[in-house]
């Protein structure tokens, strides 16, 4: 049974000390976006973003970063079948975001033609989105921060 919330997951590299991050081009729509996909039956939202990674890119994320990041989703964007066992007045659903480090070899599902890593201006000017382009955001200034630590 569909969860009444969204992920949105953002893979990762440091290449030659600059971070580069993975946009999937969709097989549904015309559109790049960063892996995302809907909680099931009693999934926590950490739960849902490691089964989300593994079906859609065949990466075994076991080091997610939660972000800050959320928005929400109106509830008319999903079909009507997942909405039957949400709460009546269910008009919107939480979008959770997390980043995480992907050196693996991404394996696309059927959901996405394809992918390209690219660097933050080019990966944020790619992505359809605001919440990709704001949780993207996020998790640039978040490893920039850890480089500057160093």
């Amino acid at each position: 049974m569909r969860a009444p919330f969204q992920i949105l997951a953002i893979p990762y590299r440091i290449v030659d000390g600059n971070p580069l991050y993975c946009v999937f081009h969709r097989a549904d729509f015309d559109q790049w976006q960063f892996l995302a996909g809907g909680g099931e039956d009693d999934e926590t939202p950490l739960q849902a973003a490691v089964r989300e990674v593994f079906e859609e890119s065949g990466i075994h994320a076991e080091n997610m970063v939660r972000l800050k990041s959320m928005c929400c989703i109106p509830t008319d964007s999903f079909p009507k079948k997942d909405l039957c066992s949400w709460v009546p007045d269910t008009y919107v659903v939480p979008e959770y975001a997390f980043g995480f480090a992907c050196a693996e070899e991404i394996k696309l599902s059927h959901e996405h033609t394809a992918c390209v890593w690219l660097p933050y201006d080019e990966a944020r000017s790619k992505c359809q989105w605001d919440s990709n382009r704001t949780a993207l955001y996020e998790l640039h200034c978040r490893l920039q921060a850890a480089d500057n630590q160093k």
